[in-house]
């Protein structure tokens, strides 16, 4: 991960000669000393905070984005079962049409067929009068021969 350059600390070699100064002036060294680990100080706690709030934005960015790409996946599921649904009841409505087309076809059918048996059993019964009728009409005719003959 990147690492941000700190600024670097600047140090003063003191040399035997100088160390006669005054003690005074010592203590402006260790107060500047002071100041710097404290600037530093400041600095690493800033840089922390804004890493760590980049850190929170990057990870709520992440959240999100996840969010959104399961979101996705279910509702591709969801559409597609409700595209699956819309074609089913296409075909159900076409199988009901088909199936009432069907069903007025064999009623047409089925009357057709009773009108045949009627018109069988119509000539069923004209056959059946008709040798009736050859019956009576060999019973008369041989009845007016006998008459005839006698």
């Amino acid at each position: 991960m990147y690492s941000p350059q700190l600024p670097l600390a600047r140090v003063r070699v003191v040399y035997p000669f100088e160390m006669e100064r005054s003690h005074a002036e010592v203590g402006g060294l260790e107060a500047s000393l002071l100041q710097l680990v404290h600037d530093h100080h400041h600095s690493s706690l800033r840089l922390r905070e804004q890493t760590a709030e980049k850190a929170k934005k990057d990870a709520i960015r992440h959240a999100v984005r996840v969010s959104d790409l399961l979101v996705d996946a279910v509702n591709g599921g969801v559409q597609e079962s409700f595209i699956n649904e819309k074609r089913i009841e296409l075909e159900i409505r076409a199988l009901a049409a088909t199936i009432m087309r069907f069903t007025k076809q064999t009623d047409q059918w089925l009357s057709a067929s009773h009108a045949i048996n009627s018109a069988i059993k119509e000539i069923g019964d004209f056959e059946n009068w008709m040798k009736t009728m050859d019956f009576d009409c060999r019973s008369i005719n041989a009845a007016i021969r006998n008459i005839h003959q006698a």
